[in-house]
């Protein structure tokens, strides 16, 4: 792996080890060290299994902000066929951070059917020139304005709605905020929650603040099992609660960001699972599991009447965050 984060590198040596042992095994036949080999594949496994069984909430967002880490155009290529991407707002410009098209969703690969969707998702960039041209994925307004759009076209002609959230957070550029950053997402909330089509949301990474939420009004929410998503990024917790981003993984826990966290809470509908080590590790794992979870929600979301959809939809949000006083 290319990249490391600080947690995994006492594996990385191990595994390094292992490499180097077997190297040598081959080069030198003379020399049986076939117990030594498996001796240390057991130690490796163990290791593995003993790190990212048993992740910190931080180093779940970690995880989830790895840079080989699938990205929204990475499920679309897979799990679609056909795409075609739709570009701009038709009121100001069109916005990279943020694509949407539609597709046809291969379902015929998870038990189900092919069908015609809209997706939309947020993209961050692979490499320099790509993360300055999508801006890490931070949608500006013209990006919602491009969404709303689109789910509106979508449910014109009766199609569904996948949308995959992967966001830092909407721009908080001086420019976003003079065309209307927070009325953009605040109207995709209202046309989302009356949309009167099936919304599939799955998260695939960060899911922070209004800027994954823009996106994130479903029928179901799906996500998977080391993305996060919160009201705020634990940096930006620490340094409101703290003055510092130094408390950041205190504000981890303290958000229950994971999606351990939220399924508990009723936030989101189903965690797909990752492969060990995440979804980077096994990108066509991910996909696959990623579609299978997709396929079985619009399977049960299509059989719904309109107003029984919508309903239900309402009385979802209108759930989240209830209580009792005792």
């Amino acid at each position: 792996m290319a990249h490391l984060l600080d947690f995994e590198k006492p594996l990385a040596d191990l595994e390094a080890k292992l490499t180097e042992l077997r190297a040598f095994e081959a080069e030198d036949g003379s020399v049986d060290l076939s117990a030594q080999v498996a001796a240390l594949e057991t130690r490796v496994d163990t290791l593995r299994q003993s790190i990212y069984r048993g992740l910190t909430r931080w180093q779940r967002v970690q995880l989830a902000r790895h840079p080989e880490r699938p990205y929204t155009l990475d499920y679309v290529s897979d799990l679609t066929g056909g795409f075609m991407e739709l570009h701009g707002d038709r009121l100001f410009a069109d916005d990279r951070a943020l694509v949407g098209g539609p597709a046809t969703f291969r379902g015929s690969r998870f038990g189900s059917r092919d069908r015609t969707v809209m997706v939309l998702g947020h993209q961050k960039g692979r490499d320099t020139k790509q993360r300055k041209e999508r801006r890490f994925g931070m949608p500006n307004p013209e990006g919602y304005r491009k969404a709303q759009r689109l789910m509106e076209m979508a449910a014109k002609f009766g199609k569904p709605i996948i949308t995959f959230l992967d966001t830092p957070g909407a721009y908080p550029g001086l420019e976003a905020e003079e065309r209307g950053q927070a009325e953009a997402i605040a109207r995709n909330l209202l046309v989302m929650a009356r949309l009167p089509v099936p919304i599939v949301v799955v998260v695939i990474g960060e899911g922070a603040s209004g800027g994954a939420l823009g996106i994130g009004v479903g029928d179901r929410v799906l996500m998977l099992e080391n993305a996060w998503y919160s009201v705020i990024s634990p940096e930006s917790c620490s340094s409101i609660l703290w003055r510092s981003w130094d408390h950041k993984e205190d504000a981890a826990r303290a958000l229950k960001l994971t999606a351990p966290d939220l399924i508990e809470h009723g936030v989101i509908d189903e965690i797909i699972p990752e492969p060990v080590g995440g979804a980077h590790r096994n990108p066509q794992t991910t996909f696959e599991a990623t579609g299978t979870a997709i396929a079985t929600h619009l399977d049960q979301l299509l059989q719904l009447p309109t107003d029984e959809l919508l309903a239900a939809r309402l009385a979802k949000f209108d759930a989240m965050g209830a209580f009792q006083e005792g």
